[in-house]
C-alpha cells in the first residue's frame, strides 16, 4: 500500500513538472533561398533598391543583433502613413528594438511620393504596389534567411489601409497575419463581398484605433483620400470573410479601452480590435512617440507594438 502511494506521489510529480514547463508550440519552418548567406551589418537597418513596375523602389531591413544565416526568421513588413518614409514609421513605432522583434526580421518599404495606393491623393494604381510587395518578398527569400510560413506585415494610417489593400488581395496569401494601427480603409467601403477577394480564409486580422480619432474618424466618412469605412463595420466585413461566429468584449482602463475578438473556424481571438476611446490619429503607445505629439496628445493605456508582435507569435501561414 505504501509503495503504490508512493508510485501515485511519483506520477503526480512529473506530471506537474510537465505542465509547469509547457512544451514549445511546434511551427512548420519553410526555409527560404537566403539561407547560408552571409550579412554584416546586424542589428542595425541597412538600405536597399528593387526595380518593380519600372521603377526604383527602396527599403530599409533590419537584422536580429544577433543574426544566424542558417536560421529562418519570421519577418515583418511596416508600412508608413502618408507624406512619410520608412525611416520615420521605424523611429515612430520603436519595431526594431530588441524588446518587439529580438528574433524577427524587420522590412521597411517606402512608398512613392511618401504614400501607398488606394486614396485618391496617390498617384499610381494599387496593383502597382501590391506588385512592389511581391518583387520585395521576392529580393528578401532570395538574400536573407527567412521562415516563408512566418511572414507578417503591419502598418499605419494610409500604410494601415494598405494592409487592408493587401488583405483583399491575392498577395495576402504570402502572410500569416496582418495588423493595423488607426487604418484609413479607402479600397474596402462597399461590404465583405464587393471587390475583396482575400486569398484564403480564415486571415487573422488586428486592427488597433482611436475612437477619438478625426483624421480617420472611427465612424467612417468622408476621409483625405475618399470615403471611409465605419472602423465596426470594416470589421464586420472581415467576420464575415472569415466565418467567425462568436464576438466577445473586454474593457479596461476605467472602460476606455475596448478589445474586441471573434472566433472564426475553429481559432480563437483570429480577428482582434482595440479601440482607445482617448486616442487621437496616433500608434497607441505607453510611451511617447512622433505620431502622438502630431497629435496634440500623449501616451495611450496601451503598446500596439507589443500587442501586434504578441499577435503574430501565435500565427503562421497553412502549409
Amino acid at each position: 500500500m505504501n509503495a503504490l502511494i508512493y508510485l501515485l506521489l511519483l506520477v503526480s510529480f512529473y506530471c506537474n513538472l510537465i505542465l509547469a514547463f509547457p512544451q514549445q508550440k511546434v511551427t512548420n519552418v519553410a526555409p527560404s533561398k537566403g539561407c547560408g548567406k552571409s550579412h554584416l551589418l546586424k542589428g542595425v537597418t541597412q538600405y536597399r533598391t528593387v526595380e518593380s513596375g519600372g521603377k526604383n523602389r527602396s527599403f530599409g531591413i533590419h537584422l536580429p543583433a544577433d543574426y544566424d544565416h542558417d536560421h529562418p526568421y519570421p519577418v515583418v513588413l511596416g508600412f508608413h502613413g502618408s507624406s512619410s518614409i520608412g525611416l520615420f514609421f521605424e523611429l515612430d513605432k520603436k519595431l526594431s528594438e530588441p524588446r518587439f522583434s529580438e528574433h524577427k526580421i524587420m522590412v521597411y518599404p517606402n512608398g512613392v511620393d511618401g504614400s501607398w495606393a488606394g486614396p485618391s491623393y496617390h498617384k499610381g494604381p494599387v496593383q502597382e504596389d501590391l506588385q512592389f510587395v511581391t518583387d520585395l518578398l521576392s529580393i528578401i527569400r532570395s538574400d536573407f534567411c527567412i521562415n516563408n510560413n512566418r511572414i507578417f506585415a503591419t502598418g499605419f494610417s494610409n500604410g494601415g489601409g494598405f494592409i487592408g489593400t493587401i488583405a483583399c488581395s491575392p498577395v495576402g496569401g504570402e502572410f500569416a497575419a496582418l495588423a493595423s494601427g488607426s487604418g484609413a480603409f479607402y479600397t474596402d467601403v462597399n461590404g465583405p463581398d464587393n471587390g475583396c477577394a482575400p486569398a484564403r480564409t480564415p486571415l487573422p486580422i488586428l486592427e488597433i484605433h482611436g475612437g477619438s480619432d478625426r483624421t480617420v474618424n472611427y465612424t467612417g466618412g468622408q476621409g483625405e483620400g475618399g470615403l471611409e469605412p465605419p472602423i465596426n463595420m470594416w470589421l464586420a466585413y472581415w467576420a464575415h470573410r472569415n466565418g467567425c461566429i462568436e464576438e466577445s468584449e473586454e474593457t479596461s482602463f476605467n472602460g476606455t479601452v475596448h478589445h474586441l475578438s471573434w472566433y472564426c473556424q475553429g481559432v480563437e481571438a483570429l480577428v482582434q480590435h482595440y479601440k482607445v476611446d482617448d486616442m487621437g490619429h496616433a500608434w497607441a503607445s505607453t510611451e511617447p512617440n512622433l505620431s502622438q505629439i502630431a497629435a496634440l496628445q500623449g501616451p495611450t493605456h496601451i503598446q500596439a507594438s507589443q500587442i501586434i508582435m504578441e499577435f503574430f507569435d501565435r500565427f503562421q501561414k497553412p502549409t
